[in-house]
């Protein structure tokens, strides 16, 4: 993985993690729109490269789970704009593959163990929102408890990845790591 390539990712992550916090703390609908939608944008393409890059190194789980991640973002952006409750179920489905998404990245010993954690957390969070939101309960995308309280969680799962990146500690894939492809 180039420096460039884990610079530019690291930056798509953080810009993702900041706006969304600041858009769910945002004091008008135009303004957390703005924030929300800029931060998607910045995730998907964060996502986009994580997932060549990941997929170039040989790990292949991972790799498929910022694509979903980049997916999940995309349904989750589609509503930036939107009143809140009209953007429920983008944001469910999107928060279904969010969680989707850090399962597999998370399981996969390749990024720290941290990083690891704290995704299998913010899976666990944002699996009980979607299916809370799938089985008809009445929650928006700043719903307290949840999700509310699994965005922190989740921004410090983005911070774990890009302390990551910035610090090289992700390791080449070895053989067993190639799980999706039979090699004889």
């Amino acid at each position: 993985m180039t420096k460039t390539l884990r610079a530019s990712a690291s930056f798509g992550l953080a810009l993702g993690g900041i706006l969304g916090l600041a858009g769910t703390f945002a004091p008008s609908d135009a303004l957390r729109g703005l924030a929300w939608g800029v931060d998607g944008l910045a995730l998907v393409a964060a996502s986009a490269l994580l997932t060549v890059a990941f997929f170039r190194a040989g790990h292949d789980l991972v790799a498929s789970g910022f694509l979903v991640f980049a997916v999940g973002q995309g349904l989750v952006v589609s509503g930036a704009a939107m009143d809140l409750a009209r953007s429920t179920p983008s944001f469910a489905a999107g928060a279904g593959l969010w969680a989707v998404a850090l399962i597999l990245i998370s399981i996969p010993p390749v990024l720290p163990q941290v990083a690891r954690l704290l995704g299998s957390l913010t899976a666990i969070l944002f699996a009980i929102t979607a299916l809370r939101i799938f089985s008809g309960v009445a929650l928006v995308p700043t719903s307290s408890p949840l999700p509310y309280f699994a965005y922190p969680v989740f921004v410090a799962t983005l911070g774990a990845w890009i302390w990551a990146l910035l610090t090289d500690r992700i390791p080449a894939a070895s053989s067993a790591d190639a799980v999706l492809y039979d090699e004889k």
